[in-house]
């Protein structure tokens, strides 16, 4: 019962994204413009689930090359104000547009003449006329089966702030290094700065065989090795193939002269290589797109210089799929 009730949910959330999505017009455009143009921040704010969405907003902003800070709206309005500089935008967040506490700020900042963006279910709100731009996440119902819960609303309006901090990323020019930059520590930064070469397994622990091995050779490294796979290499250290668990068990299988199969036979040819100088970054990114869980590392020549694993590239949790 409960897994059908939250397949439901889901779908009324994906119903309510796709709403926004279609709804999504030239005002979209017009708020990445203002925000480009704005010399210093892009101030969130929003009270209750709203403010809390914003914050996460302003934080997907920050790690992705817009300068952002949230800003409570009752604080706001006991001084923290001068928080705001006359050259900001600030980003609004109230579904329903008619918070009372968010309407008494954005008067203030009428005054001071800063440009407003709305995020907003009803263009026809208090917020909407304040402001110079409304996005508009109006959804066809909340997944809250009373109607009264935030929930399919939340939903959009973060997956607006996500649509906000992309476009500007891509607008920007943002790049990896520039990602890395904004993450020097924990979990995340570590995982993105470390190079291939300081995770790999090299020398003796990398399974490999010359092409002139036998498949009952290259089995044997494999089983020594315990790494899911074996690379077949030419005279010259040179990547050529690569054997793995699953093509053992598939040969198995379907073929009755096992035996009598050559290396050549065995092996896929040219198999996917990331060169020691990159990031761990690049090898999660190739290992999740190829969906495989050994990779080689070859030289600046092509030669075979070690083995990545999925495991050594996880640690003790350091690592996670997040590209």
């Amino acid at each position: 019962m409960s897994r059908h009730l939250a397949k439901e949910v889901l779908s009324i959330e994906a119903e309510g994204i796709q709403a926004v999505r279609d709804n999504l017009g030239e005002e979209f455009e017009q708020a990445v413009n203002l925000i480009m143009a704005c010399p210093s921040r892009l101030v969130v704010t929003g009270i209750g689930k709203s403010g809390l969405v914003g914050q996460k907003i302003s934080a997907t902003l920050n790690s992705t090359g817009t300068p952002s800070l949230f800003l409570h709206p009752v604080e706001a309005m006991h001084g923290d104000l001068g928080m705001v500089a006359a050259t900001d935008v600030v980003l609004a967040i109230s579904y329903s547009g008619e918070t009372p506490e968010l309407n008494r700020l954005l008067a203030s900042i009428r005054e001071r003449s800063i440009q407003i963006i709305a995020i907003c279910g009803n263009t026809d709100s208090t917020l909407s006329r304040h402001a110079a731009v409304t996005l508009n996440v109006a959804i066809p119902r909340e997944a809250c089966p009373l109607g009264l819960a935030p929930t399919t609303s939340t939903t959009a309006t973060l997956a607006m702030g996500d649509a906000l901090a992309v476009a500007l990323l891509n607008r920007k020019h943002f790049k990896a290094e520039d990602f890395r930059r904004n993450h020097p520590g924990g979990s995340l930064g570590a995982r993105l700065k470390v190079a291939v070469r300081e995770v790999m397994l090299a020398g003796n622990k990398v399974p490999q065989v010359p092409m002139s091995a036998s498949l009952a050779d290259a089995v044997a490294e494999l089983n020594a090795k315990n790494l899911g796979a074996v690379f077949v290499t030419g005279k010259k250290g040179a990547l050529l193939g690569i054997v793995t668990d699953g093509d053992i068990r598939r040969m198995l299988s379907a073929r009755q002269n096992f035996l009598e199969v050559t290396l050549a036979e065995a092996m896929t040819p040219h198999p996917l290589a990331i060169a020691s100088d990159l990031m761990a970054a690049d090898a999660l990114s190739i290992m999740q797109q190829h969906e495989i869980t050994v990779l080689a590392v070859i030289s600046g020549q092509g030669d075979l210089v070690g083995i990545l694993h999925l495991h050594d590239l996880l640690g003790k949790g350091e690592f996670r799929f997040l590209i």
